[in-house]
């Protein structure tokens, strides 16, 4: 599942600079990005990504909101980097790969010709690059990263799985509410500007 290929598709960069441009580029290019920049077979990179974007949500969520750190052991700051590594090791890892094989299932039932399931598991961490900014303590800012993560999540199935907008979308609704709306907390975003605006 972490298959590192020596020389991937696309000249993508390894380390903090290949982080850097990648997310960049996505946020930016993110058609031409999905369809040159994801290899087949090589999902280290993606997994990275991924890994570097949930870590700088968790760092960002318990700077901004100190009360969301949870109480283990030694005080707060223990706690806080006890999580990190956990989310670092653990938890993002998982969450990136089961939401994979989620989205895998739905492709399956909407696409007939696709791509690999290490393409999807990229596609997915990739897409997630706006959360790094999901920690700050704005629902504005946060609902905003996350719908924008859900469009490249759309984006990325239907450049990389080369298949419509609307199958693409079809496939990658649950994931995108599941991921961002629940994981990175876009449907809580959501409620508190309905509730601002007092349509709830």
């Amino acid at each position: 599942m972490t298959t590192w290929v020596a020389d991937p598709e696309g000249g993508r960069d390894r380390g903090p600079r290949g982080i850097a441009r990648a997310w960049i580029e996505v946020l930016v290019r993110p058609k031409q990005f999905f369809a040159n920049g994801v290899a087949p077979g090589d999902q280290a990179p993606g997994l990275v990504f991924a890994v570097t974007v949930a870590v700088a949500y968790t760092v960002g969520l318990f700077s901004f909101v100190p009360e969301r750190i949870p109480s283990l052991a030694g005080g707060a700051s223990v706690s806080a980097a006890i999580v990190i590594t956990a989310v670092a090791l653990v938890i993002a890892p998982a969450t990136l790969h089961l939401t994979a094989a989620l989205q895998t299932v739905l492709l399956i039932l909407v696409v007939d010709d696709r791509a690999g399931v290490s393409e999807t598991v990229q596609v997915i961490g990739y897409a997630a690059a706006p959360c790094v900014a999901a920690g700050v303590d704005v629902p504005a800012i946060r609902f905003v990263c996350v719908l924008y993560a859900a469009a490249l999540l759309v984006i990325g199935l239907r450049e990389v799985h080369e298949t419509t907008t609307v199958r693409a979308l079809l496939a990658g609704a649950v994931p995108a509410v599941l991921l961002f709306g629940t994981a990175f907390g876009g449907i809580p975003a959501g409620e508190a500007l309905l509730r601002a605006a007092g349509l709830i």
